[in-house]
């Protein structure tokens, strides 16, 4: 695994400790974003993506963030729940989203993260800076989309195949189905008009033969 590519948005703001974001790729095939630098005691460090913890509230079982005193939907006061706390002993408020399972693949996202975030401060100091945290990181696959929506829609055309001794013409597939047929376009026969069947003397075939 190799990460091909670190974007960075600054936030522009030296006093708050948030110093950016980030977006990562992975093998030119996977995107993690919203890391972000943090300013610490010891220089800056990555943080992880990450959600707030929520807990229901007993009346409306709506979500709210871990020490709400009301709900936010229904404005019953909600009672606070036991939470968990790291090794420091601080309240986790957060959980993160993705993060590295090992201490390599985290000296790795770090040392690749912080090495984009220095460069990018550096050049937030010449004319004409564009952060490209942004952009698109595919835009043809929007266009390889739309290419394959108006192909889906045109009608389809007979399609020849070679069997070797003979062609056979495949028909392609109705876009609506057939109408089924009804007893009206088949006229049946009236029951109740009755044929008279014709008499021994009257049918002579066969008269002659002795």
């Amino acid at each position: 695994m190799e990460i091909t590519e670190v974007r960075v948005k600054l936030t522009g703001n030296s006093a708050d400790r948030l110093q950016a974001f980030c977006s990562i790729t992975f093998d030119d095939c996977f995107v993690i974003r919203d890391l972000k630098v943090i300013e610490g005691a010891n220089g800056p460090f990555v943080a992880m993506p990450s959600r707030k913890l929520t807990f229901h509230c007993e009346k409306c079982n709506f979500k709210n963030h871990l020490r709400s005193s009301y709900c936010n939907k229904c404005g019953a006061q909600l009672k606070q729940v036991d939470v968990d706390r790291d090794q420091e002993g601080r309240v986790k408020l957060y959980a993160d989203i993705a993060h590295p399972i090992n201490s390599v693949c985290r000296e790795l996202i770090q040392s690749c993260v912080i090495k984009a975030y220095q460069q990018e401060v550096d050049q937030s100091d010449q004319p004409g800076y564009v952060s490209r945290y942004d952009e698109d990181y595919a835009p043809e696959t929007h266009e390889e989309l739309l290419d394959a929506e108006t192909a889906s829609d045109e009608k389809p055309e007979a399609v020849v195949q070679d069997t070797g001794s003979e062609h056979n013409f495949v028909q392609p597939a109705e876009p609506e189905p057939r109408p089924p047929h009804t007893l009206e376009s088949t006229p049946t026969p009236d029951k109740t008009t009755e044929v008279p069947l014709e008499t021994a003397e009257e049918n002579d075939f066969g008269a002659d033969i002795f």
